[in-house]
């Protein structure tokens, strides 16, 4: 199968665009045919090498975890897909080996959902991981309740960006920092946007002067300070980004797979209650270029790369 990948750490010039061998489908996984593969920060990070300490790696590397597509072939003990189904994926095994930018992933089910009827599969693609990290973040880690005001950084990325409709779904206020030409966005999403930099204690406070009850942090470094500094004394703090959170008392957590958080975002992609913004798409063969754009850190919603099955009629 075609495929993009790298045989050492590097910057997008170790990507390679080529054949590599077609998964073997296990008894707990199904082959999906990928029709869209989203672009996540840690793919580059793991390209880079900054996961080798905590995630074995097995070259060559497809990367990409986030996926979605068309069952081809269920192993032999799944009974919850059958050929056809479409279905999203947050495809994270416990090594980098397999990945989504390809045009076939065995995904284990565990990794799974079906995929929003009403989204196409460039926006489903865009959901899964963004998706579980906002949904476990307000949920899980600072579980958030209706009537709070919520703090989220960078929300108009795709954490961030999920996480304003999720809160707000919540019945949460939802004060969201931005650049200032991603404000008229973030409103659309049901938030209150304050610009970056200097003065950004003072400008959250502006809004809530009592302070928040949550925040998550996306961000780190700068961010996270501010968090901290405008929760309000019983507050709850969170971070994707930035370790030193533990020392302020607040949660340091990574996304995980789970099929019902994973259903559970569906369901709320099907009702309407949030949405996806596809801000790029790229071919399979222009991943590298994807990448790129990814890394500098300035993408509203989600970069995807797709994959052409035209030829086939898919």
């Amino acid at each position: 199968m075609k495929a993009i990948s790298y045989s050492r750490y590097g910057g997008p010039e170790v990507f390679t665009y080529g054949e590599v061998r077609e998964p073997k489908v296990g008894p707990d996984s199904v082959l999906v045919k990928v029709r869209a593969a989203a672009v996540n920060p840690v793919d580059w990070k793991a390209r880079e090498g900054y996961l080798d300490g905590i995630i074995d790696t097995v070259f060559p590397v497809v990367p990409g975890w986030d996926v979605s597509g068309v069952v081809v072939q269920p192993g032999f003990s799944v009974t919850e897909y059958a050929v056809g189904d479409e279905v999203i994926g947050y495809v994270r095994e416990d090594f980098l080996s397999r990945g989504t930018f390809a045009e076939y992933v065995a995904a284990p089910v565990r990794t799974l959902a079906r995929k929003p009827r009403n989204l196409s599969f460039e926006e489903a693609a865009g959901l899964p991981l963004a998706g579980l990290t906002a949904y476990q973040g307000l949920i899980h880690a600072l579980g958030v309740r209706r009537g709070e005001t919520v703090l989220v950084h960078a929300a108009a990325g795709g954490v961030g960006s999920l996480a304003v409709q999720i809160a707000r779904h919540l019945g949460c206020r939802v004060i969201g920092t931005a650049s200032e030409r991603n404000h008229d966005f973030v409103r659309a999403l049901g938030g209150e946007p304050v610009a970056y930099g200097d003065g950004l204690v003072d400008r959250i406070r502006g809004l809530a002067p009592e302070g928040v009850d949550a925040a998550l942090d996306t961000v780190g470094g700068d961010a996270l300070k501010a968090s901290v500094n405008v929760l309000t004394p019983e507050g709850r703090l969170a971070s994707i980004a930035d370790g030193d959170v533990l020392g302020y008392g607040g949660r340091y957590f990574w996304v995980r797979p789970d099929p019902e958080d994973l259903a559970r975002l569906s369901d709320l992609a099907e009702q309407g209650v949030v949405s996806v913004h596809v801000s790029d798409t790229f071919p399979l063969d222009r991943a590298a270029d994807a990448y790129r754009l990814n890394q500098e850190g300035r993408t509203r919603g989600k970069i995807v790369v797709t994959v052409d099955w035209a030829d086939e009629g898919a």
